[in-house]
């Protein structure tokens, strides 16, 4: 009888065939997705025609082709860029390269006629490669036409075959930041374009996608000039909100076109994590590659709505000056509009994530072919809200984006104007945010915090004082990037030198002994079905080559020194003062470089290579003796480093901009020692723990064997003695 119902059993792909025929036959079809431009270039169209940013101007126009043929172009460059990139998020992560079913699939290896079993590729992979060739390819000749057409808006010249056309457009490209921004996006575009056809490694695909990244930084920089009121501010929050673009509408595009491949009977199955409401416990199950797909789209969909809401709210109160403004100008309708979109988008994103995605998990959904029209009406919807987004850039915003002609030297060097005279109260009450920082550090306190809910919840033990220490030093973190110390930074050398050895020497401490690694990897679920997830792409990069480089001791402890001397006695002081990508950078590379020597010394996050206690505290040394020397060396210069920000910012408090320079280098002198100091105790601490638990388990050993180590020592002592005797 148990025989006879274990045989009768059904498979997770058998009970649901109807959701199997409502995404085949009465879903999305691929033909659907070009419903979304359709619907950009309609609001688009509606949008300059109420607000006449079409209209033409009296000082320059460059005729009715370039002021409609622009906008155009960018919602189809748009939409070919988020369609690239949402593929290629996909091919990272969500959908695997091979699977079982293709594990013994015979075919021919290029140039031989020799038939060999090789593994063959996941057809919905393949076909969302190929998608993404030729989305990429328009990508790179839309970014091209963004480019004629902006100068020739620009310029208010006509496009034309001129010689003198084709030279102004060089100068153009080569000497105005507009014109390097958008040749920089040409660039990256055709660069993406030609990996996406000649790479399939996962990695090759994920570096490949990492570059594509770099055009969302061309885009942020070129969407907001540095004479508005919070320039870091609305590049940072314009930046994020391109982000939370592509990985929400382009992972949308890319499900509607893989949707019918993954639907089918051959599409197989693959890993979920579901929670087992027996022991309470989360456990891998296998379920049809449509739930699994959607599982993880849904999560990627999430992250992309709270970041595109978030961040919309961010940029637009940047730009504008009251709430009022939302009612009473162009720009404060299109926003309006915008949002009111975004909350129906995440309406109908909650009803997939509430009810279709369990409804589909347990095999009791209905007809899907509603459901399905709502993802579709979803397509549509976020068209319109692209569209609104190209024609918000072409509207004037209330707060003025120019430089006045009054400007003080202070905000034409800075972006901003001076601070007050730096006073305790100062030091604490004196905020500008980072936006970019502040989602980071959001990110990893959220998914540290879920980490160690996870491992509580499984009943793993975790301590707690490192979770404080991680706290802690978020904490630290977003004081030094958005609080007193980033404000002060840009006019005082002595306070950008306190928030440099500070991201690297005291935040890494705190973050390091947090051990977020170890957490995650307790936390995480391994995936089983040839994809690679977050736990693989952690243990990807931890035994990769270049982890085995940036964690040698040698190459970790010079980086971490050298890095001074080539931040601070070099043109890239300049680079990181005056850029705001420089700036950002900055952050980036004194943070890990310190976090990667902390972790080398004391860490217990796995890397390839720890070397041992006695070689850790003559790292510690060196480099201790390193930063007293070249605080030293700056205590006594009398030549201004970055002289043409620091020595022209007309500061009219504080000491001098030469003896300010000579208080940050013993301020750099004097914070390198307790940070060191710390180091060396949790070194000390860490090798007698290390040997209490030798000893311990050689005791244990002992107690097993009878101590047959010291025996067979004592033997070999008396054996030695006898000889000698001997010999006399």
């Amino acid at each position: 009888m148990a025989q006879r119902r274990l045989t009768q059993q059904k498979t997770p792909q058998e009970k649901t065939p109807h959701l199997i025929k409502a995404l085949s036959y009465g879903g999305i079809n691929r033909q659907w997705i070009w419903s979304f431009p359709i619907s950009a270039l309609l609001l688009l169209i509606l949008s300059l025609l109420v607000t006449g940013e079409s209209n033409a101007t009296a000082l320059v126009d460059a005729g009715a082709f370039v002021r409609w043929g622009l906008p155009i172009v960018e919602v189809l460059h748009n939409f070919a860029m988020m369609a690239t990139m949402g593929a290629l998020i996909f091919a990272i992560g969500i959908i695997p390269r091979f699977t079982d079913s293709t594990l013994n699939v015979k075919t021919y290896r290029k140039n031989s006629t020799q038939c060999q079993k090789q593994r063959a590729e996941y057809p919905p992979f393949t076909s969302l490669l190929n998608f993404a060739s030729a989305l990429s390819v328009t990508w790179t000749l839309t970014a091209i036409a963004v480019l004629v057409l902006t100068y020739s808006d620009i310029s208010g010249r006509p496009l034309t075959s001129a010689s003198s056309y084709a030279s102004e457009l060089i100068s153009y490209i080569t000497d105005i930041d507009a014109g390097k921004e958008q040749a920089t996006t040409v660039i990256v575009a055709a660069t993406v374009s030609t990996l996406i056809f000649a790479v399939r490694s996962l990695l090759g695909l994920l570096i490949t996608w990492g570059i594509s990244l770099i055009a969302i930084v061309d885009m942020a920089l070129g969407g907001h000039s540095s004479g508005g009121a919070d320039h870091m501010g609305a590049v940072n929050s314009l930046g994020l909100h391109l982000l939370g673009a592509i990985s929400w509408c382009g992972g949308l595009i890319a499900l509607a076109y893989i949707s019918q491949q993954i639907s089918t009977p051959e599409a197989g199955t693959g890993t979920t994590v579901e929670q087992d409401r027996g022991t309470n416990t989360t456990l891998n199950r296998r379920a049809p590659m449509a739930i699994v797909v959607l599982r993880r789209y849904s999560a990627v969909a999430l992250f992309g709505f709270i970041l595109i809401l978030l961040s919309g709210i961010i940029n637009a109160a940047v730009r504008m000056n009251n709430i009022s403004e939302l009612f009473t100008t162009a720009y404060g309708n299109i926003i309006l509009t915008k949002f009111i979109l975004t909350m129906m988008l995440g309406v109908i994103g909650a009803a997939h994530r509430l009810y279709l995605i369990p409804a589909m998990s347990r095999g009791k959904i209905r007809p899907l072919i509603g459901i399905w029209r709502a993802i579709i009406a979803e397509i549509i919807i976020m068209g319109g809200a692209s569209g609104l987004a190209v024609s918000l850039s072409r509207t004037a915003p209330p707060v003025p984006e120019t430089l006045a002609t009054d400007a003080p030297p202070v905000r034409i060097i800075t972006w901003y104007d001076m601070p007050p005279e730096p006073s305790l109260t100062h030091w604490v009450t004196q905020w500008r945010f980072d936006w970019l920082w502040v989602f980071l550090i959001c990110c990893a306190g959220y998914f540290y915090l879920w980490a160690y809910y996870r491992v509580k919840k499984a009943g793993g033990t975790w301590p707690i004082m490192r979770t404080v220490s991680w706290i802690a030093g978020l904490f630290a973190l977003n004081y030094i990037t958005s609080g007193a110390l980033a404000i002060y930074g840009r006019v005082l050398f002595s306070a950008h030198m306190v928030e440099h050895m500070s991201l690297t020497m005291i935040v890494p401490i705190f973050l390091v002994l947090g051990a977020p690694i170890t957490l995650l990897l307790k936390a995480l679920e391994p995936r089983q079905d040839g994809t690679r997830g977050p736990r693989e792409w952690i243990l990807r990069i931890i035994h990769s080559r270049w982890s085995k480089i940036v964690t040698n001791p040698i190459f970790a402890a010079v980086n971490f020194a050298g890095s001074i001397v080539i931040v601070y006695f070099t043109p890239l002081l300049n680079f990181v003062l005056s850029y705001h990508v420089g700036h950002e950078l900055m952050i980036i590379h004194f943070l890990m470089t310190g976090y990667i020597f902390s972790l080398v010394l004391i860490g217990i996050d796995p890397i390839p290579y720890r070397p041992a206690y006695p070689m850790r505290l003559i790292l510690l040394i060196a480099t201790l003796g390193y930063h007293a020397f070249v605080g030293i060396a700056m205590m006594n210069m009398e030549t201004l480093l970055a002289a043409s920000w620091f020595g022209n910012l007309g500061r009219e408090w504080g000491l001098s901009a030469i003896d300010d320079q000579k208080l940050g280098g013993s301020l750099m002198w004097g914070i390198g020692e307790l940070p060191t100091m710390l180091i060396a105790v949790a070194v000390g601490i860490q090798w007698a723990a290390s040997d209490k638990k030798v000893a311990k388990r050689l005791d244990r050993q002992a107690e097993r064997d009878g101590d047959a180590d010291l025996k067979a020592y004592n033997e070999m002592l008396e054996k030695l003695n006898e000889e000698s005797s001997t010999i006399k």
